[in-house]
């Protein structure tokens, strides 16, 4: 949520944002109005409130007829005074609707567009040629099912389309980029936590999901309960109205949780494999810290990203997200793209955003300094979402027999297991041996 003392001293400012958002200018004049109808109000009624303990001195100070005057004014004055604060809830009310429709304010530098306008700012890695090698890149879901460690077909059958099994292999896959996303947060300096993965509404929309992106939520009507896309909104809820003392700031979470997501927008897109999918787990990086540290935060973030991305040999592109595709609460984001050699192009992979004081204020949480109470800052960073980078890894590590190869960086989490065999030769070797 924005500071009501920048619509009152700054609007045009609330203005820019919304312009390079896409979203309402009008909105901003809507809000001003009930901004000043419910000020208005609650002038009206601290007066009648005045006047109704006026009153009550004035009684207390006479006899007769004057207090039996006085008495029935008072029981006129209660009456007015619960019709006005009745006025202020209802004025109180429409501000905070109208409040909580803005977007975070856009911070100055982030580039203008849609979700189809691409900033790419950094390229790392350089992408293998296959066609040098002699062949052609299978699809991560032709390699899973050669390694039988993929099974789109059970998924569906079980849980119906855009969901899977991992097994084998590649099940094993996942469970060291596990322990090595774990072993590298512990590194970064973030504390690991396993949170809830179903929250109450308060949890979700103090994280701005129930906006834009409520049609992308799984809700649980009978328990009032919403299913996270990611560990950021337990973890941003955690702290929440709290006042945290600012002398220990920055804290840094490592959230790791099952991730679920409607994907309502999304038929017909990425329908092949578990690039996009209802469910999948995820490892995400939280942190709370001041908001003059926010944009240093930020950029940390994008590092620890970028380090864990490059360990693992992908090569990938850094993109500064454009105004209009930031979502609710982010002012500014970046996500890395990995390269997909099967697409011959890059995909996301990544995203951290900074949230600057926008989650803090919808959830109540403040930090302490001195004798200053305000709010502080929020960020968020995945650090591996286990489908995609098993696609990204299954896809550049590919060898032309089917095989896989291990991740330097992996190799210690999975027994020291240097390849992944294709089933075929798996068999075809056990027979040589037994001939």
């Amino acid at each position: 949520m924005l500071d009501a003392k920048l619509l009152r001293t700054d609007p045009d400012r609330i203005r820019r944002s919304q312009l390079v958002r896409g979203d309402s200018l009008e909105l901003v004049d809507e809000a001003i109005a009930a901004d000043e109808t419910r000020r208005a109000t609650i002038a009206t009624f601290e007066s009648l409130r005045a006047a109704q303990k006026q009153l009550g001195t004035q009684i207390a100070q006479t006899k007769g007829d004057e207090k039996v005057t006085l008495l029935a004014r008072t029981k006129e004055l209660s009456l007015e005074v619960k019709a006005a604060q009745t006025k202020v809830d209802a004025a109180e009310a429409e501000f905070t609707a109208l409040m909580e429709r803005f977007g975070n304010i856009v911070i100055d530098g982030v580039p203008t567009g849609g979700e189809d306008d691409l900033y790419v700012v950094e390229t790392n890695g350089v992408p293998r040629d296959f066609v040098a090698e002699g062949f052609r890149p299978r699809d991560h879901l032709e390699i899973g099912e050669l390694l039988d460690g993929i099974d789109m077909e059970r998924g569906a059958k079980v849980s119906g389309s855009r969901f899977y099994f991992l097994k084998g292999q590649v099940a094993r896959l996942e469970f060291a980029l596990i322990q090595y996303a774990l072993d590298k947060a512990l590194s970064y300096g973030f504390t690991p936590m396993i949170p809830p993965t179903l929250v109450k509404p308060s949890a979700m929309d103090g994280t701005g999901f129930l906006g834009q992106a409520a049609a992308d939520v799984y809700y649980l009507p009978a328990d009032e309960l919403y299913l996270v896309g990611t560990a950021e909104v337990p973890l941003a809820a955690y702290h929440s109205d709290e006042i945290i003392e600012a002398d220990q700031l920055p804290i840094r979470y490592a959230g790791f949780s099952p991730a679920f997501r409607r994907e309502a927008g999304s038929y017909g897109k990425d329908t092949r494999g578990i690039f996009r999918v209802h469910w999948f787990d995820k490892f995400e990086m939280f942190v709370y810290c001041t908001p003059e540290a926010a944009s240093s935060e930020h950029e940390k973030l994008l590092g620890f990203e970028k380090d864990f991305i490059a360990s693992l040999g992908i090569p990938f592109q850094v993109l500064d997200v454009a105004s209009g595709d930031l979502g609710l609460s982010a002012a500014r984001k970046y996500d890395c793209y990995g390269w997909v050699p099967s697409q011959a192009r890059y995909r996301e992979i990544t995203s951290t955003s900074n949230c600057t004081e926008f989650q803090a204020r919808r959830l109540g949480i403040r930090m302490r300094e001195n004798t200053q109470v305000r709010p502080l800052a929020t960020l968020n960073g995945t650090l591996c979402a286990m489908a995609r980078m098993i696609i990204v890894i299954l896809e550049n590590n590919q060898q032309a027999d089917g095989s896989v190869l291990v991740p330097l960086a992996l190799q210690p989490y999975m027994g020291g297991l240097t390849v992944m065999t294709p089933a075929s030769l798996s068999s075809a070797t056990a027979v040589a041996s037994t001939a």
